[in-house]
């Protein structure tokens, strides 16, 4: 299978959008992400697979506390913006943030966010697999919908009687 077919196949497994987000010497550095799971529930675990040439690679390398925001339906263009994101938060545009209890930045605006700290990193090929220790989360919008991703294209969900 080569790299095309592979993504195509892949992309038919619906995921959710996040921006992953951290701050190194006082910059917050952000990136879209759906490539993240919960792992274990004893510890909390969850993990964020990162291309190894993505601007915010080096920024998870360079600390050990990372968030992870989950976005709503109407949240595209926030997810464009850190998918296009190649330096700290001053190119962020309208996208607000406040820390975490500790101390990470997360978007003020989204339904769900954690705080985590690095727990281990693997080699995932041309990624990075970094699992993260859960170390708060909150709800924002408990009955929001969430921004999906299929096919190479955001979705909405369908409710169903």
């Amino acid at each position: 299978m080569d790299s095309r077919t592979f993504r195509d196949t892949v992309g038919r497994f619906a995921t959710g959008i996040t921006v992953v987000t951290t701050e190194v010497d006082g910059l917050v550095h952000g990136m879209t992400a759906n490539a993240i799971s919960s792992v274990s529930l004893d510890p909390l675990l969850l993990l964020v697979c990162v291309d190894r040439t993505a601007h915010c690679h080096a920024q998870l390398v360079a600390t050990d506390r990372f968030g992870i925001n989950i976005l709503g339906a109407d949240q595209e263009d926030v997810s464009n913006t850190f998918a296009r994101a190649k330096e700290p938060a001053e190119d962020f545009g309208p996208v607000e943030f406040e820390r975490g209890d500790h101390g990470v930045p997360l978007l003020v605006d989204c339904l769900a966010r954690f705080e985590c700290r690095r727990w281990a990193t693997y080699d995932g090929g041309d990624h990075d697999i970094f699992i993260g220790e859960v170390l708060s989360g909150d709800v924002l919008q408990p009955d929001a919908d969430p921004l999906v991703y299929y096919g190479g294209v955001y979705r909405h969900l369908r409710q169903h009687d």
